[in-house]
């Protein structure tokens, strides 16, 4: 006779590292109390552990004595076990469906509301493309043009182009204000426009270095390059970026020195020594003679020639030591007063 009192290992499916009732591998418990329901035909419901009667692989039979549980083939069982498992993941997958219907409602009444907005970056490629877009921007700038541009003279064409819009501009009361680098003081060319937009009222101004072409239409529009892909630009409207601009050149312009072309000699002491601070910073920075000379708008003999007269006076013998004594000579330090 079998022993009613025996009781099956404790079951731990519910310390497996996935914390499931089900795991992934049964239990020795289940499998052990598995294996002797099959061979005794049943076992009592005390003995059976939680796990089995979950897997629906003991239950109890209305022909067995009261409270005994009776060994189910799995193949049986999983109809059990898995039908509210698999209704479950069909509600959710119908659940899902539901909130992607509804979400795609909402994404077109949200691209409707925007599709009449404009865009706050817009690439802009072509240079009649490009002057098209600067055209609408002078024709809707309501208070002031602030403009740089880095290198040395400007290209005759493009000072013609510029010529009727700047001053149309400024017959309408509109502020302008040009940054150059130093350099333009030697171009007879950009002098002249100079000469003709000042006396209208615009402000030139120059430095030894500027970073990058921009120019910003009052505090709402700004154009600048597009990375380094010739004859494209790129037009901000983003409120916060077009501020950040503003900022930007307003504290270059603070530093600048203003162009009087009336006035000689074209390079003030001011001038003369902005531009050698800012070639022997880039000799101590190790940069080569042709990329000072494009970073300054100044030709490669003019940079040379420069770098001759600071060896001479410092008594340096190569391009190292040059680096080397300005470096510790002071010449960086403060700026001459006119």
């Amino acid at each position: 006779m079998k022993d009613d009192h025996y009781r099956s290992p404790a079951c731990d499916c519910r310390e497996s590292p996935s914390d499931r009732w089900i795991p992934e591998k049964p239990c020795e418990a289940a499998l052990t109390t598995y294996r002797r329901a099959l061979s005794e035909g049943g076992l009592p419901e005390r003995q059976v552990p939680a796990c089995l009667r979950a897997l629906h692989l003991m239950v109890a039979d209305p022909d067995a004595p009261p409270g005994r549980l009776l060994p189910v083939p799995p193949e049986t069982a999983s109809f059990a076990a898995l039908a509210p498992i698999e209704e479950a993941i069909a509600e959710q997958r119908r659940t899902l469906r539901s909130a992607r219907a509804a979400l795609a409602a909402f994404e077109a009444l949200h691209a409707d509301a925007h599709r009449r907005d404009r865009p706050e970056l817009t690439r802009l490629s072509g240079e009649a493309v490009i002057s098209k877009a600067l055209h609408a921007g002078v024709s809707g700038c309501r208070a002031e043009v602030r403009t740089a541009h880095p290198g040395g003279g400007r290209p005759a064409h493009i000072l013609r182009e510029s010529l009727p819009r700047d001053l149309g501009n400024l017959r309408r009361g509109i502020r302008q204000r040009t940054l150059y680098q130093h350099t333009v003081r030697s171009d007879r060319t950009t002098l002249a426009y100079i000469e003709q937009v000042t006396a209208e009222g615009a402000e030139v101004r120059t430095l030894p270095e500027v970073v990058d072409r921009v120019i910003v239409f009052d505090r709402d529009l700004a154009f600048i390059p597009y990375s380094d892909e010739p004859h494209t630009a790129l037009r901000v409207q983003h409120p916060s970026l077009v501020r950040f601009l503003a900022r930007n050149f307003d504290e270059a312009w603070a530093r600048s020195v203003p162009v009087r072309p009336e006035r000689a000699p074209l390079r003030t002491p001011v001038v003369t020594s902005d531009l050698q601070r800012a070639i022997l910073r880039a000799v101590v920075n190790g940069e080569t003679d042709a990329a000072i000379a494009r970073r300054i708008g100044m030709s490669r003999r003019s940079v040379a020639e420069h770098m001759r007269k600071v060896s001479e006076q410092l008594g340096s013998t190569s391009r190292a030591q040059l680096g080397y004594l300005v470096a510790t000579s002071g010449l960086l330090e403060g700026r001459e007063q006119a």
